[in-house]
Formats: C-alpha cells, structure tokens, sequence
C-alpha cells in the first residue's frame, strides 16, 4: 500500500510461508516477509521498510513534516508493533478458553486505546493524524482487517463503542492502494485457519505462540 501510495514501480512477488524457497531463505534470515529489495539492498521488516521509503522516495510523505507530528506517528507505530499485532496473533494461536480469554481483553484493551486516546484525541480529520492519510494509518490497517478472522474463529467483536475506528475502516476501504492489495475475507478465513488450529510453522507463529 505504500508503493501505491507513493506511485512507486514494483513487482510483488508471493512466497508460500510453509515451503519458503531457497533463494528467499538466503535474503530473509528471519524466513519472515515482507522482504524489500532495491538496488543491492535488502530490507526486512515492514515498519523499517516503509521507513526506508519514506526517506529514499520523499515524494507524497507519509510521516509530518514537523518533529513532535512525526514523533507521534511513530509512538502510533510503536504502538500497533508491540501492544496491537502481538495480541491478534496470540488470540489466534491460543487453543484453551483461559488463554483466550486473557488475550481477547489484552485485544481489547489496545482497540479502546486506539479509539479513545489515538483517533478520538490526536486526530483533527478522518485519518490517524488528520485530513491526509498517512503512515499510521497503513500500519494499522491490514491488521485490523483481521478482525473478521477473529469474529470467525474466536467470536471476537470490534468493541462497539469503537465509533471512530469503526468509521475510519470504512474510509480506509474506499481508497485505490487499499482495494488493490487487500484480500477477501473469506481469503483470510482461509489463510489464517493455520493459526486458529495452531498449525502454523511460520517464524511470526512460533515468535508469538505461547509454550
């Protein structure tokens, strides 16, 4: 989405997590995706590699301009990587009630932060940090459109006071980068039936799953 945003010219290439070809092996020690490349360099990690964008290709930024802006969307950023994805995975992957549970209220924690403290306090516009679309925003994004994974696997729920989140997904919908990449839920369900069933041999599930 943000090679789209950005009008940069890329080829996308798909890699099968469960059989990962020798050649991806070789450039990602991780075995995680997404992997960059550009020129001779290689990029892991998606938070460094829209970062990297952000600064190789200035044009349309996505992060403000002003220091204190950008420090904010940062701590936004921080804040889907550590308190946000860890637990959609978690609740995914956890196979008894109890842990479950625990993870779903963590979840929910982190959706009404999100709702209360992020869109209904730093946000003058529709977006993460006001009328124009940003990084936050794209960091965010693809995993909260997971949530319909974890209403069909877990019977989890968007809070429903998440007014404002609620409304932003739906702004998010309508834009072209979004429409391109995104799958279908019924594509997610699918996908993510590995982690309901806690049979992922991925790197992100054994990083995530609890022994």
């Amino acid at each position: 989405m943000v090679l789209l945003e950005k009008n940069i010219d890329f080829a996308l290439i798909e890699i099968d997590l469960e059989e990962k070809p020798d050649w991806f092996k070789k450039i990602s020690p991780y075995g995680k995706v997404p992997v960059l490349k550009h020129d001779s360099n290689i990029i892991i990690e998606s938070s460094i590699i829209n970062e990297y964008l952000e600064e190789v290709f200035p044009k349309k930024p996505l992060l403000p301009l002003e220091p204190a802006k950008r420090a904010l969307a940062r701590r936004w950023i921080d804040f889907s990587n550590v308190r946000l994805i860890p637990y959609i995975y978690k609740l995914m992957l956890a196979q008894n009630i109890e842990a479950q549970n625990f993870n779903a209220k963590k979840l929910t924690q982190a959706l009404l932060m999100m709702e209360h403290d992020g869109l209904g306090l730093t946000s003058s516009g529709p977006y993460w940090l006001g009328e124009e679309m940003g990084l936050v925003d794209l960091s965010f994004l693809p995993h909260l459109q997971r949530i319909c994974v974890l209403e069909h696997y877990r019977d989890f729920y968007m809070p429903e006071e998440c007014v404002l989140l609620n409304a932003w997904l739906q702004l998010m919908s309508l834009r072209p980068s979004v429409n391109a990449v995104s799958s279908e839920k019924s594509e997610l369900i699918k996908n993510w039936s590995k982690y309901a069933f806690n049979t992922s041999t991925g790197t992100t599930a054994d990083d995530m799953r609890d022994y």
